[in-house]
Formats: structure tokens, C-alpha cells, sequence
């Protein structure tokens, strides 16, 4: 157990160690200072003139989330229409079916919005086709979104009055060529030498050591699994996601990629502080989104290792921990980590079986979708945090008794009014669609436009509540994960949550850009004795009680009517 431990230590300790030149390449590149990818100059240049941008165009703030939605509107037509005609496309060597309208409405907009919520199996719900030329499209660009939005926010918040956020276009395309391509180049490298399959055959027939015969589905599968995790995608090639042996064959992968769904979260953190001038400010988030991770990662580790007191009740040891749903190449040190790291990150891949981890665990992995703002996804996470940021300045501001300022620019009704829209949306969202689910699960009406409710879960009680709660609690922190013990590819669940899905991406982004387009508009004002100062270890300490007191207000009611009580009853 003491060398799982070492595992999970070493693995941050890499991931942080890296994250600081690549924060700093970052920086470089959407400043525009040279670097060792310049010569992708003419092939960027290239896209420009054929897709008609000018990629020196200034964008107010407006202009940048039209270029934005628009963009993504098309991109969903595209995925929408292929999912439902793949059987009909070539590249299906497996004969898969094409997906229903419900499941393809579902499963576009979940790559989309970069959750990536499978209501299918990997690799008999898609086609090597859509899988490749859809789906891990789709996860390039939904990262990149993310990004550029993170770094138009940034435009607006580093200058002292300004009504340019920048190119959309242009940040954009440089994301994908100069940091999520290169990146993804060398890890599928790692991960087809280390035995993940790169080829577009179809199924192989292997016999076992018992001597029965199978059939394993193959595929192009090691560069799909660089960016499902490089851009906090998490949408697996293969159903049971990295607890594959295919998709995770070894420890060495299981550290890459653990390294590798933290590394550019963390990393933005870090080229934030460079870009905008300010460190001190950065180091503080990063300290504060660190503490929160350990909150939540120390107590599921603990349950984890200590195994299930269901079991030790009987008298029977668990010497290795709780092992159910978990792989024995991993343990359960390492699957604990990768569990609280792929919730608050939004990546959503998992490397175990959520549905059967501790009580204490599965609470700890919901609280961190719920907060969703510890690094969370590719620039979604800052931007998360910059909402309870704006809270927590108005808060601190009225204590205080002056008018609330954020990187001296005066915090007026329009910002809070947005910030307070964002943080509501969440709860409204979440226990909204759980009490439709437990409705309709409790009273089994008839309807014609759903799997019997009965069938949806696999247990009952706190566990089956917990499995539904889970399931919109991934679906608004576009995350993925789920308590699979839900039966969710029916029509319920794929509207339900494809709706939740639209709103819970872009609603989240659109308060920020906003905000920050306002609050850019305006005069600077100059610090002063009395200016509240945003860097320093007491506002990050008064952000983090706005992030837990929102929260516990927001979400303690449903927690303790699923994975608390499910604690208190064994």
C-alpha cells in the first residue's frame, strides 16, 4: 500500500513539474513571442485563407461569442447527422448500427460541450468512422473552445480599459496547432508502443488461456485516448473506458494518462498569471484549487484503501483495500486518485467503477463535479472559479464598505446579476432533473416516451437515488462519469441530459466573457490603500468559503438523500 501511495505522490509531483514550462510555452504563444513551433506559421495562414478569416479582426465581446456558438452550432448538425447514418458510411468493419435520434442527439452534444457522457458502449455504439472523424474531432475542438474562451476572457482583464478580446479564429486554430496537437502526437506514441491498437482493422479472435474463443474489437484507438484525456474529453474508445486493458494496458499508461487530463488545467493556471501580469494572483488559485482537491481526494483514498465495513463486519480481511469494480493492475490507492481527479477536472474517464466505490467516495466525486471549478476542464475550470471570484469580490467588497473592484474595474449590478444567474444554474439543473427522474422512478407512470422507470436502476434506495443524481451532476459539469449501474440509453436520459448538457457549457461560459466584457468597458481606477487586494492568501481563503458555502446551500439537501444516508445505513 505504501508503493500506491508513492504512485499517487509521484504522478502529482510530475504533473505539476511539467505544467510550469508548458504554462509558460502557453503564455508565449498567445502572446505571440516566438516559439519552437513558429514554423507552423504558413499552415496556419493556410486555414485562414481557406476557411475566408482574418485572423487580425478585432472581436468585442459580443462578436467573440458569435463566432463561438456559431461555430459549434454547425459542428453539432455535422455529428448529428453522421451518428445517424454510420451504418451507411464506410469504415464499419464491425457492422455497428447507426444510433437512434435520441442517442445520437445525446451523444453529439455530449462531445460537443466536451463531457463526452456515453449512453452507448465505445466500440459497438460507433463506428471506427464517426469514432474517429466525429467523436475525436469533436474532442479537439470542444478543448479547444474551451481554451480560446479562457484566453479572450484574459484579453479583456490584462489591458486597463479595452473593447478587444482578441481573434476567436485565431486563438483557436494556434490552440490546436501549438499546444493540443504536439501534446496528443507524443502521447499516442506512448500509448501505441506501450499496446494500445492503432489499426482500422476489425475484431481479432483470441483464445484464452482457458481455451475459449473471443472476438476483442481493435481500432485506431492510441490517438483517440491522447486527447480524451488531453482535453479533458474522457470519452472512452472502449466501453469500460480505461479500465480497459487496450485503453490502459500498464501502471506506466495509467501515470500517463492521469498525468496527462491534469496537465493543461494546471497549466493554464500558471500561463494566466504570466499573460496577465500577474503571478502572485495565479499561485494563489492554484494554491486554493489544490487545497480543495486534497479535501476531497484524502477521504476517498482512505475509504478506498480501508476497503468496505460491510465486508470487515463479517469478519473477512481486505487486506488490498475495496476491490470491487476496480482493476487489480491499479489498486485501490491509485483508482481513488484517478476518481476525485477525473471529477473535479471534468474529464470524466475512469479507470475503476464509480458505482461501486465507498459512500464517502462516490460523495466526494459528486461534490467535486458539483463545485466544478478545483483546475476543472480546459479553461472551463478558470472560468468557472472567476464567477465565484466576482461573488466573493462583491461579498468582500460590501464588508468592507466600498464598492466592490475586480483588477480595477469597479463590480456593479449587471456583473453580479450574471454571477448570481451562472451559480443558481447549476442547482436548478442538477436537482431540477433529479426530481423528474425520482418522479417518475417512484411513481411509474405510463409513458410512452421512455423505458419503464422501473428498469432504470440496478439498486435500490440511497444507491439508486445516488446513481440518478450522479448522472445529472455529470451531465451539468460536462464530465462524463456516471454510476453505471443506471440503465440511461433511453429516451428520457438522452433528452434529459443532452438538454442539461447545452445549457450547463455554454450558459457557464457566456457569464464570463460577458462579465468580463462589461467590466473591461469601463474606467480604470487606479489601486489605492483601500483597494481590495485579489492576490493574497485572505481573499483566496474567502473565495474558497463562497465555493463551499454556495455549494453545501446548493447541494446538501441531495447528498443527504442519497450517498450520506447510504454511509449512515451500513
Amino acid at each position: 500500500m505504501n508503493t500506491e501511495l508513492t504512485g499517487v505522490i509521484v504522478t502529482f509531483l510530475i504533473t505539476v513539474l511539467l505544467a510550469i514550462p508548458l504554462g509558460k510555452y502557453i503564455a508565449k504563444v498567445f502572446s505571440g513571442n516566438k516559439t519552437m513551433l513558429d514554423f507552423l506559421n504558413p499552415f496556419e495562414r493556410f486555414i485562414y485563407r481557406m476557411c475566408g478569416i482574418d485572423p487580425q479582426k478585432k472581436m468585442d465581446w459580443k462578436d467573440f461569442l458569435k463566432a463561438m456558438l456559431t461555430i459549434n452550432l454547425l459542428w453539432f448538425v455535422y455529428a448529428f447527422f453522421m451518428l445517424l447514418f454510420q451504418d451507411k458510411l464506410p469504415l464499419n468493419p464491425d457492422g455497428n448500427p447507426a444510433q437512434t435520434p435520441d442517442l445520437a442527439f445525446n451523444t453529439a452534444i455530449s462531445f460537443l460541450v466536451n463531457c463526452n457522457l456515453q449512453h452507448y458502449s465505445g466500440e459497438t455504439g460507433v463506428t471506427y468512422l464517426t469514432q474517429t472523424f466525429v467523436l475525436m474531432f469533436l474532442q479537439f475542438v470542444s478543448a479547444a473552445t474551451g481554451i480560446a474562451v479562457l484566453v479572450g476572457v484574459l484579453n479583456g482583464l490584462k489591458e486597463k480599459t479595452v473593447n478587444n478580446l482578441g481573434n476567436f479564429w485565431s486563438i483557436f486554430v494556434k490552440t490546436i496547432t501549438r499546444i493540443l496537437l504536439p501534446l496528443c502526437i507524443v502521447m499516442a506514441v506512448i500509448m501505441a508502443f506501450s499496446g494500445s491498437p492503432t489499426s482500422y482493422d476489425g475484431k481479432d479472435t483470441i483464445t484464452t488461456l482457458q481455451g475459449d474463443t473471443v472476438n476483442v474489437s481493435r481500432g485506431p484507438a492510441a490517438g483517440f485516448i491522447a486527447i480524451k484525456h488531453l482535453g479533458t474529453n474522457g470519452g472512452g474508445w472502449f466501453g469500460a473506458n480505461s479500465a480497459h486493458p487496450l485503453e490502459n494496458p500498464t501502471y506506466l499508461t495509467n501515470m500517463v494518462e492521469l498525468i496527462a487530463q491534469m496537465i493543461i488545467p494546471i497549466a493554464m493556471i500558471f500561463a494566466m498569471g504570466i499573460y496577465i501580469r500577474k503571478r502572485k494572483f495565479a499561485n494563489v488559485i492554484f494554491g486554493i484549487m489544490t487545497v480543495g482537491m486534497l479535501i476531497l481526494l484524502v477521504p476517498t483514498m482512505v475509504a478506498e484503501i480501508h476497503g468496505n465495513p460491510a465486508i470487515a463486519h463479517l469478519g473477512v480481511a481486505q487486506p488490498t483495500g475495496a476491490m470491487e469494480g476496480k482493476e487489480v493492475r491499479f489498486g485501490p490507492a491509485s483508482s481513488g486518485y484517478w476518481s476525485i481527479v477525473t471529477t473535479i477536472i471534468s474529464t470524466g474517464s475512469v479507470n475503476s467503477m464509480h458505482d461501486s466505490s465507498m459512500p464517502l467516495s462516490g460523495m466526494m466525486q459528486m461534490l467535486g463535479m458539483m463545485i466544478n471549478a478545483f483546475y476543472g476542464g480546459c479553461g472551463v475550470g478558470i472560468l468557472n472559479y472567476l464567477i465565484y471570484i466576482i461573488v466573493a469580490v462583491f461579498i468582500s467588497g460590501l464588508m468592507v464598505g466600498r464598492t466592490p473592484e475586480f483588477m480595477g474595474h469597479k463590480v456593479e449590478a449587471r456583473e453580479i446579476k450574471i454571477a448570481a444567474l451562472v451559480t443558481l444554474l447549476s442547482a436548478f439543473l442538477v436537482k431540477g432533473g433529479v426530481a423528474l427522474a425520482a418522479y417518475f422512478s417512484a411513481h411509474h407512470p405510463e409513458i410512452a416516451w421512455a423505458v419503464k422507470p422501473s428498469s432504470w436502476l440496478n439498486n435500490p434506495s440511497y444507491h439508486g437515488f445516488s446513481e440518478m443524481l450522479y448522472e445529472f451532476t455529470s451531465s451539468n459539469a460536462n464530465n462524463g462519469s456516471g454510476f453505471e449501474g443506471l440503465g440511461d440509453n433511453n429516451t428520457f436520459w438522452n433528452v434529459s441530459t443532452g438538454i442539461v448538457l447545452i445549457l450547463a457549457r455554454f450558459i457557464p461560459i457566456i457569464g464570463p466573457v460577458a462579465i468580463v466584457g462589461l467590466l473591461a468597458n469601463k474606467k480604470y481606477v487606479p489601486e489605492s490603500a483601500g483597494t481590495l487586494r485579489t492576490d493574497s492568501i485572505t481573499f483566496g481563503a474567502m473565495t474558497f468559503a463562497v465555493i463551499f458555502i454556495i455549494n453545501a446551500l446548493s447541494f446538501f439537501p441531495a447528498l443527504v438523500l442519497g450517498p450520506i444516508a447510504e454511509l449512515f445505513s451500513r
